[in-house]
């Protein structure tokens, strides 16, 4: 029966930091310090660290792919739906003769605390905007934008 193979003994030198933070560590797992950097060095050498580490970083950018795509999609919605009501407001409201619009230049900043009091309600509360419309919405080519 061949003798089991002992272990090599390999002398390095470590920054300080690197030192205190592997004893720290060892401490913390109730380990011996060598067999944490065996284990740390065999993971450095390991021919599938390089796809493992290539895989947590392809699924982070995945996801913030994701998150950029609902960004822009959000973005979309809200620039949409403001262009949508100023186009709305701007054909169904008469501009007012002076004495009237005095009298709304007036009232103008308790509608404007009203209107901010209620948005802070409604992001607070929700639904959101976003929520209430479906994700594959697509465009009716029969209906032109300028019908709206």
């Amino acid at each position: 029966m061949p003798a089991p193979k002992k272990k090599a003994q390999v002398s390095v030198y470590l920054d300080p930091d690197v030192m205190r933070s592997l004893s720290v560590y060892a401490a913390r797992r109730e380990q011996p310090m060598s067999l944490i950097a065996e284990a740390a060095i065999a993971s450095f050498l390991s021919p599938d660290a390089d796809e493992r580490r290539e895989a947590a970083i392809a699924k982070r950018l995945d996801q913030q792919d994701r998150r950029l795509a609902r960004l822009e999609r959000d973005v979309g919605i809200a620039v949409e739906t403001l262009a949508l009501f100023i186009r709305f407001w701007l054909t169904t409201t008469p501009a007012l003769p002076e004495p009237a619009a005095k009298a709304a230049r007036a009232q103008a900043g308790p509608r404007y605390d009203n209107f901010v009091a209620a948005l802070g309600r409604r992001l607070s509360q929700g639904p959101k905007l976003r929520q209430e419309i479906p994700d594959d919405v697509r465009e009716d080519p029969t209906r032109s934008a300028d019908t709206d």
